[in-house]
């Protein structure tokens, strides 16, 4: 296998044979293949694109490049959610829990931050002590006992997504509806699930932007995952606003446990983590309609059953105990605090989401570079939601920064990524569709 001349067809549009992309995913694994090379190969894949038994080809590589979990002494059904990618979207943290305490099983593998949006993994490191990359025998122990867990690749699950996820982030190339497929669904096959519901995020602060591509990757993700065994449905959700009203690690990791302690709902959160909590249940056959299963889901954290898996987890995987009580011993705060003040009274009528999502890393709470270190502490909290009416002078955010300067720029930059009107805008529905 000579990897540019794989390049090279695809770069001039050609199908690569599986046998070829099989040789390819297997040398960038073996760590073969120079970032270069890696770049140029997702490069073509993203003007050219990839038919749908390249994509399937591609998927099944990343998944056979390292380990597949096995899950036999488990008696519950083995389920999982994946987000496509958005702004505040810390849904996996409540919902892994809140699907663990209705009688799931969720090995859930997560990602770091991928271009503007926020990783789940780089929010649970704002937690001291926890492992996001256990050996598989405890990772196999944490989703038995407290039923589910939340984690990294490791470098023996689907290795090649991983170094090519790193790649990506940086050689603007993730919004590419092979590349993403594969990705995705890598990471599940090599999982061992026996369900996956998928949120494909749209709008501006999305992947994809436009509700038709935002249709066509979840067709794709849900026809390559059902035709790899995996029974799969995905919803589409809205994504021209940050879905909670923090966007951050720490911060959304205080949101998460403002929500599972009952502290906290947030209208767009709320139905979002119960419509997936939801489809979960229905899809692994945990209950009989969509009513029964939101139901579930509503008890399963009123009753603090889903709280106290979330700590069992997070103290399994070496993490504080008492993380949901005492948020503030654990996660620490920013030194600069600043709020944003409303330019102008009006509604709060449109919102650059992805632009709130860059000022996030210009804070240092994001990756320019795959080895860039994140700066946790660091966001944006208290977002109002778009239909708010404010006056003149009152907060719309509040700036978690290193310092002062970058508070200033931060605040000056999230208050342009707002517009404020004399009308009151129409309110555009989260969940958008189901496929």
């Amino acid at each position: 296998m000579i990897p540019q001349e794989i390049i090279r067809r695809k770069r001039d549009g050609d199908e690569l044979d599986a046998a070829d992309i099989r040789s390819f995913i297997a040398a960038l694994a073996a760590g073969q293949l120079s970032e270069g090379q890696i770049g140029a190969f997702a490069m073509a894949v993203w003007f050219k694109g990839m038919s749908r038994a390249e994509i399937v080809a591609l998927t099944l590589a990343m998944a056979d490049s390292g380990d597949r979990l096995q899950w036999a002494d488990i008696d519950r059904p083995i389920a999982d959610k994946h987000s496509t990618g958005g702004v505040g979207d810390n849904v996996s943290l409540m919902l892994a829990p809140i699907a663990a305490a209705c009688g799931l099983a969720v090995p859930m593998i997560s990602g770091r931050g991928l271009g503007h949006t926020g990783g789940t993994l780089d929010k649970l490191e704002s937690i001291p002590g926890y492992r996001i990359t256990p050996d598989a025998d405890l990772f196999h122990k944490v989703v038995k006992k407290a039923g589910c867990a939340i984690i990294g690749q490791t470098g023996t699950l689907a290795p090649a997504d991983g170094r090519l996820y790193a790649v990506r982030d940086v050689t603007a190339t993730v919004d590419s509806i092979p590349l993403i497929t594969a990705s995705i669904l890598s990471k599940k096959l090599a999982a061992g699930l026996e369900t996956l519901v998928l949120d494909v995020k749209v709008g501006n602060g999305a992947f994809m932007a436009d509700r038709g591509q935002a249709e066509i990757l979840a067709q794709s993700l849900v026809e390559v995952a059902n035709g790899a065994g995996v029974k799969t449905s995905a919803l589409i959700t809205d994504m021209n606003q940050p879905l909670a009203d923090s966007a951050g690690n720490a911060v959304e990791m205080r949101n998460c446990l403002d929500f599972l302690a009952g502290r906290k709902r947030d209208t767009r959160l709320d139905i979002v983590v119960l419509a997936f909590a939801a489809e979960m249940l229905v899809k692994s056959g945990i209950a009989a309609s969509p009513d029964e299963a939101e139901g579930m889901a509503r008890q399963a954290l009123s009753s603090g059953k889903a709280a106290e898996v979330f700590a069992r987890m997070v103290s399994m995987l070496g993490g504080p105990a008492d993380l949901i009580e005492n948020p503030d011993r654990y996660l620490v705060r920013a030194p600069v605090e600043k709020p944003v003040l409303a330019a102008r009274s009006g509604w709060l009528s449109a919102c650059d989401a992805r632009g709130v999502g860059l000022s996030v890393i210009d804070l240092g709470g994001g990756r320019r570079h795959p080895s860039d270190r994140i700066d946790h502490r660091v966001g944006f909290s208290e977002l109002l939601p778009l239909g708010t009416r404010v006056t003149a002078g009152e907060p719309i955010a509040l700036v978690h920064a290193a310092d002062e300067a970058a508070a200033e720029r931060a605040a000056a930059a999230l208050a342009m990524h707002y517009r404020i009107t004399d009308d009151k805008p129409e309110t555009t529905p989260v969940i958008a569709g189901l496929v």
